[in-house]
């Protein structure tokens, strides 16, 4: 059984790389001979580098990074502010913590999003998101891809796959995904997200399987078809020439040898203390830590670009497991994000005197918020506003951008040079998901908004 879904798995991976065989291949002929070439290739100084980290179920801001204070909002006057923070409701006492602000900061966080403390510096969260939905794929998507679905169809190619297409195609897995959606209808195949649902999914794709060939046999069948590839036959046909970008691509998976970068059960030093880092065992491999250091691994060792992770999931909450549950998820999501901020701010980004945290950007989503008041029985329902957060990169630390209202938690308009809640639409608008991504493209060098989102980049989220 096992030998079978290596089988599958590594059909899925070759069918990626063939798709992604419309360009040009990375490397030689032999594909890229070592990890340590990869890595130095991650030094250039235009790199940037991306993490999705997805909370799957429509997060609970209130518990996370849009809180309210219970002295204020409370049951003496919940019919007035229609917000119920809640907290007392809380099973485990540390969920019952009012919020405070992260330190040095005056970015408010609740007592599921106390991991982010470590990275206030470091953290810009933009509240008062208007999602447009109560539907978890329609605001799943248009988070994804920066444009509302039609009907549940997305449209258009995710943030990633257009952030990825931004740079050079030295990334064996320019757009890496785990367990989250990615599309991409507009851009080269080869940023194509490839989509694996923990790390012993990508280590059965990238590990050559037994029996091999002799070196000297595959070396000459290599050359064999190389040479057969720079035929006058070959090199005018399209269908031939994707082939032989695929083979190459192929090879530089496979010869690269990177699979035990993701061995997550491997009993390794430095794998091992990955684990602890993460806090995830090797029976854990779906936690959001794994999958954080998954991305850790896939960005510094030179592998990806962008990648996605599920940080979090079961938040969907709408009984009284709201109680139990909402918190110690959410917590287990931002837990993962700032062990893997601080863990690539601990990383130097070659001889740039720079960190890996300089260059990526991690940004922290759900499709929506959850209503702010509890309901009937005990939990939580969908709510139409949004919030995200983003640690590292160029991003402005310290920052908030907009708010939800004081009445019901709805979008508010937002300058986006300022990131101030305005009262007239002359001088603001209200905040979208397309907002983030242009955002970020524009930080990424694309100006022009080749992705149609219709809307201007937010000044206030980046540095100068």
């Amino acid at each position: 059984m096992t030998n079978k879904k290596q089988g599958i798995a590594r059909r899925d991976l070759l069918k990626h790389v063939m798709v992604a065989g419309g360009v040009a291949g990375v490397g030689a002929a032999g594909g890229l001979g070592a990890l340590s070439h990869l890595a130095a290739q991650t030094t250039a100084t235009e790199d940037k580098f991306y993490v999705y980290a997805y909370f799957s179920g429509g997060w609970d801001t209130l518990l996370g990074i849009d809180p309210r204070d219970p002295a204020v909002f409370n049951e003496d006057n919940v019919g007035q502010t229609r917000i119920m923070p809640g907290y007392g409701n809380q099973a485990a006492a540390q969920y019952q913590e009012a919020p405070r602000n992260a330190p040095g900061t005056e970015i408010l966080l609740g007592p599921a999003a106390r991991p982010l403390d470590a990275v206030a510096d470091r953290l810009a969260v933009v509240r008062g998101m208007s999602m447009d939905t109560l539907t978890h794929e329609v605001g799943r998507r248009r988070f994804l891809t920066g444009k509302p679905p039609s009907g549940l169809n997305a449209r258009g190619s995710s943030g990633s796959s257009w952030l990825a297409a931004q740079f050079d195609g030295s990334r064996l897995i320019p757009n890496l995904s785990v367990r989250v959606e990615s599309f991409n209808p507009d851009l080269p195949p080869d940023v194509s997200a490839l989509r694996v649902g923990t790390s012993t999914d990508l280590v059965a794709m990238l590990r050559r399987r037994d029996p091999t060939m002799d070196p000297l046999l595959d070396e000459s069948v290599a050359q064999l078809l190389e040479d057969e590839a720079s035929c006058s036959r070959a090199l005018s046909s399209p269908t031939l020439r994707s082939a032989e970008s695929a083979r190459l691509r192929m090879r530089a998976v496979l010869d690269a040898d990177v699979q035990s970068l993701f061995d997550f059960r491997s009993d390794d030093a430095n794998i091992v203390a990955l684990r602890d880092h993460f806090g995830f065992t090797t029976s854990q491999l779906s936690s959001g830590g794994a999958q954080a250091a998954l991305a850790y691994q896939a960005i510094t060792q030179g592998v990806s670009r962008v990648v996605s992770i599920q940080a979090a999931g079961g938040l969907d909450t709408h009984f009284d497991n709201w109680e139990d549950d909402a918190g110690p998820r959410q917590l287990e999501g931002w837990q993962a994000i700032a062990d893997l901020a601080t863990l690539l701010q601990s990383t130097p980004f070659g001889d740039t005197g720079e960190s890996y945290l300089d260059r990526t950007v991690i940004i922290g989503f759900s499709e929506f918020m959850r209503t702010p008041l509890i309901n009937a029985r005990g939990g939580r329902d969908h709510w139409l506003t949004g919030s995200c957060a983003l640690v590292g990169g160029n991003v402005r630390g310290g920052t908030v951008i907009g708010a939800s209202s004081d009445v019901g938690m709805a979008p508010q308009l937002v300058d986006r040079a300022t990131g101030a809640v305005v009262e007239s639409s002359t001088e603001g608008e209200v905040i979208y998901p397309e907002h983030i991504l242009r955002t970020l493209l524009v930080d990424a060098g694309l100006e022009e908004d080749r992705a149609d989102l219709r809307v201007e980049p937010i000044a206030a989220l980046m540095q100068g």
